[in-house]
């Protein structure tokens, strides 16, 4: 049956064809033993499930195999968080289904850390960015937890904010240039502009401010929270972190303003 890219290609969590066809067949099979099938990639494997077809489409596996077939063959973390996000975003499936196909397999790579993936997935995480933003920069220095995905609206329309602070009138929105093109910037524009009228003050971070920089992008969030009445204390991400100090100098400098 078809399986991994191919599979995905025809499940629509990829936009693009993959350039090989990939197929998997039960492990005790060996096709192309002595000769190789040009264009053509086979797995092994000993958990397949087909996906029921009518008779005139081609057996694939399921969404849900198809993206843990993935994840398990990702070469970084955020690739793999890559596949869960886009299935769920786009709703082809969901954290539940998921973490019922995980069960049925015995052995997976990444299983502790998929687990943890697909906690943050039903909890509104929808990208690889979103979750360097819940793990580098909120939970690691002590933020309070944001509604993610918090539904708004606005006039006739709603809108889903990626973090909500909501007790302290901020939301964080996290944007990549292939998520958000520029064509898309002003529309954030108008909707930063909707949520100011409404209370609520806008903060935007980008790549660089999740990895890299995530200490500098707490303390800047900490400062306005604390502007707005949040009593927490901003706690160091490890030895070397310098968001305490950051955050020491951002009073400083409001002080003498």
């Amino acid at each position: 049956m078809l399986s991994y890219e191919t599979a995905a290609e025809i499940h629509r969590l990829v936009d693009k064809p993959s350039a090989q066809i990939h197929v998997s067949v039960p492990a005790r099979r060996r096709p192309g033993q002595h000769r190789k099938i040009r264009g053509v990639i086979v797995h092994r494997s000993r958990c397949l499930v087909a996906k029921w077809q009518p008779p005139w489409q081609l057996p694939r596996t399921t969404v849900e195999d198809t993206i843990l077939d993935l994840v398990a063959v990702a070469r970084t973390f955020d690739d793999a968080y890559g596949w869960i996000s886009r299935g769920v975003g786009r709703r082809l499936t969901s954290p539940q289904s998921l973490s019922k196909a995980l069960a049925a397999r015995s052995r997976i790579r990444w299983r502790a850390w998929i687990t943890g993936a697909l906690e943050d997935a039903a909890d509104g995480v929808h990208s690889p960015l979103e979750r360097n933003y819940v793990h580098g920069v909120e939970r690691a220095h002590g933020l309070p937890a944001a509604r993610r995905q918090a539904k708004l609206r606005h006039g006739s329309g709603t809108r889903y904010l990626d973090n909500l602070y909501q007790d302290y009138g901020l939301c964080v929105e996290v944007d990549g240039l292939v998520a958000h093109p520029a064509e898309g910037r002003w529309r954030d524009t108008h909707r930063d502009n909707a949520n100011l009228a409404l209370g609520t003050e806008t903060l935007r971070y980008g790549w660089p401010d999740t990895t890299e920089h995530r200490c500098r992008t707490a303390a800047e969030i900490a400062a306005v929270l604390r502007r707005r009445g949040w009593p927490g204390t901003l706690r160091p991400c490890g030895p070397a972190c310098q968001a305490v100090r950051a955050a020491h100098v951002s009073v400083r400098v409001s002080q003498r303003a």
